[in-house]
């Protein structure tokens, strides 16, 4: 049987608002449709062979967390990035987002150090952004829209492709009208709530890009009906516009 295999990164340490559900979203899009998915847990106390992965996913979590955890997993950064350089599809949250980039820095002025696998920077600033927010995406995704939930102190500064561009809600930094990020198979974003059950053209997009990678044309992924899925999505939408 065909089969996805998806690394779940720290699931202990990184899981603010309900990030494993992304993870369980991916799992049962493609046990729906007869393919099947193993998801391997990576752990501080329980490493996994990165090369078994087809799909990475980094949840979200504070900055005492990501400091922990990159002084873990600095040592697998030339893996991560070599993975992501070939077109592993990742998707990465919140903390996990920022993690990739260079730094970040905190509300005492101290640098906490990031992966730097992608040249970005993440910096906190008085108040947080919170709230539901709504993108345009820059994917070729049906709907085109993407929602979520986002509360983050920190301000993303990036020159990559946005994930999307934003039509309520504050993105990577409430400034530049961009939210999260897209490179290669990599998408970042702030998006909690978890974010994919309320995406499902964003999870498929990501477990498109998987399955080509592995199998080529051979296994191509069968439309869902995506009935509430699609329905969650418009209520957020209208809840973002102000409508009832």
């Amino acid at each position: 049987m065909n089969e996805i295999r998806i690394l779940h990164m720290y699931p202990d340490l990184l899981n603010l608002y309900g990030d494993r559900g992304n993870v369980l979203t991916l799992r049962r899009r493609l046990e729906w449709r007869g393919i099947g998915a193993e998801v391997i847990e990576f752990t501080r106390d329980r490493e996994a062979d990165f090369s078994r992965a087809d799909l990475i996913f980094l949840g979200g979590g504070s900055d005492r967390e990501q400091e922990i955890l990159y002084k873990h997993l600095v040592k697998y950064r030339n893996v991560l990035k070599d993975l992501i350089e070939s077109g592993l599809p990742v998707l990465a949250i919140c903390g996990g987002y920022q993690l990739l980039g260079d730094y970040y820095l905190d509300a005492n002025g101290e640098k906490i150090a990031g992966l730097s696998i992608l040249s970005f920077y993440t910096r906190a600033e008085k108040g947080r952004l919170i709230g539901n927010v709504a993108v345009e995406s820059s994917l070729s995704l049906t709907p085109s829209t993407l929602v979520g939930f986002e509360n983050h102190g920190g301000r993303t500064w990036h020159d990559y492709e946005p994930l999307g561009k934003v039509l309520k809600g504050f993105g990577n930094n409430g400034k530049d009208g961009k939210e999260g990020l897209v490179y290669r198979n990599t998408v970042g974003t702030y998006f909690h709530g978890p974010a994919l059950p309320k995406n499902p053209q964003l999870a498929d997009w990501l477990l498109s890009q998987a399955i080509a990678r592995k199998y080529g044309d051979t296994v191509k992924l069968t439309p869902l009906p995506d009935r509430e899925e699609l329905a969650a999505h418009e209520s957020v939408l209208r809840m973002v516009k102000g409508k009832s």
